[in-house]
């Protein structure tokens, strides 16, 4: 091993000074935030749950924003650049020409690639005088990104943690309150959104589409507080745009160009979207890899790519956000307890969504016993134990090595390890005792969703 080599691709150089905004160079018009009457909603009325920093950047039209100094400063601190890996063991094992590289985001210290969007978010927050963010979290892997900024910045910080998740990863939570942040269990008592749905049923287990209804309600009714997400909107998914921006550099050094595939999995989007969204821009738009292929992967539980609508609906149960043309399941779709809590929402980023209506991503969906065993073999052969929403990718990536394989292809597969999977291993121990459920609805009701002719 090329220990020079090494040390170049892991230094700080490789931090970008911009992150980059797919808005510009997506392949049509993205269709514009609505208000439940069909008019378009002006970007002022955004300030009641984001500061204004965040609003430009999310209505942005500039291809590359500039991130400040300071907080590049921050990045650095936190650990990065991550590593990029080349998967040497695991091409072996399943003896394919295929090449298999991974960017690895499980060294960030909550142990996912969220720090990223969490500390701008803070950051910029701060900045403008706020005192206090309320958030939701599904498996936990945002809210500890959140609750960490939370405390570089000095900002107090409320956590609505889907109750299925609370649940089954105490240790998430328990991470969060380390960092000096509440965490609660939704749907709570503490909105009315949340008791509205607990007089229906007091043993709901909760949805990332509660958690936000909640989390937007307690911003709106707070002084001082603002709501922050770590999924969906452009701002955020740009602000992941650091993965794939290093992984470009990286690549390069170790003279690898442009992979074939490029893989992610996909609850709302910013996994995908922060490794993927800097390649397509190389590839398709500058034209330097057009038959790049994307391959973004969900659970077949929360099938909102595969089975989903492509039309206008509400980001969260309680229609408190505005109405965003995107994939969707239905605002009202209770997803199963499935152990990648951060793939259990019933929409899309809006971005995304587009590449996906234009075939430019591929979407896959996958059973969770298929990506546990996937998790478990990489684990044995890699080392490295990924998270559930991790492991999707890596079920997609092991397909893809078998089917080189079979056609004896020397591909090139680049794939986004977004976060490990130790504070995970309540979900292992279902997999390894053979408790693990798998579930996909057998019908999914879009009648009650918002008309689509706007």
């Amino acid at each position: 091993m090329d220990l020079d080599l090494v040390r170049s691709i892991q230094s700080a150089d490789i931090v970008p000074s911009h992150w980059y905004n797919i808005v510009p160079d997506l392949p049509e018009p993205l269709p514009p935030m609505l208000k439940p009457d069909g008019s378009p909603l002006r970007p002022e009325e955004l300030e009641a749950i984001f500061p204004k920093s965040l609003i430009r950047q999310e209505i942005s039209m500039e291809r590359f924003i500039s991130i400040p100094e300071d907080l590049i400063g921050y990045y650095l601190e936190m650990g990065r650049p991550t590593p990029i890996l080349r998967a040497f063991r695991l091409e072996k094992y399943l003896d394919t020409p295929a090449r298999i590289y991974f960017k690895y985001e499980g060294v960030m210290p909550t142990g996912s690639h969220k720090v990223n969007t969490a500390l701008a978010q803070a950051y910029f927050n701060k900045l403008e005088g706020v005192e206090r963010l309320a958030t939701e979290t599904g498996a936990g892997q945002w809210g500890s990104a959140l609750s960490l900024a939370g405390a570089v910045f000095g900002l107090k910080i409320r956590v609505y943690m889907v109750r299925a998740s609370y649940e089954q990863k105490p240790y998430r939570r328990i991470l969060m309150q380390l960092y000096g942040a509440e965490v609660v269990p939704s749907p709570s008592l503490y909105t009315k959104s949340g008791r509205a749905i607990l007089e229906q049923n007091p043993n709901h287990p909760g949805s990332l589409g509660i958690a936000i209804s909640e989390a937007i309600e307690d911003a709106v009714t707070n002084p001082k507080t603002k709501y922050s997400l770590g999924s969906v909107l452009n701002h955020v998914l740009m602000h992941q745009t650091v993965i794939g921006l290093e992984a470009l550099k990286q690549l390069e050094l170790m003279g690898e160009g442009i992979p074939d595939y490029i893989v992610g999995c996909v609850g709302g989007g910013s996994n995908f979207a922060g490794l993927a969204y800097p390649f397509y821009y190389e590839a398709i738009v500058r034209g330097r890899k057009r038959d790049a292929k994307f391959i973004a992967v969900e659970p077949k539980a929360v099938p909102s790519m595969t089975k989903g609508v492509y039309t206008y609906d509400y980001g969260d149960t309680a229609r408190l956000t505005p109405l965003i043309k995107m994939y969707t399941i239905g605002h009202r779709y209770v997803p199963p307890p499935i152990h990648a809590g951060g793939l259990r929402y019933h929409g899309l980023a809006p971005t995304l969504a587009l590449l996906v209506k234009n075939r430019i991503a591929t979407p896959v969906a996958y059973h969770q016993t298929d990506v546990f065993k996937a998790a478990q073999l990489f684990a044995q052969i890699e080392g490295v134990v990924p998270a559930p929403e991790s492991a999707h990718a890596i079920k997609a990536v092991i397909d893809l090595a078998l089917e080189a394989k079979k056609k004896n292809e020397k591909i090139a597969i680049l794939f986004n390890m977004s976060g490990h999977g130790l504070l995970d291993l309540a979900g292992y121990q279902e997999y390894l005792e053979g408790k693990l459920k798998d579930y996909e609805p057998k019908e999914i009701d879009l009648s009650y969703i918002p008309r689509t002719d706007f």
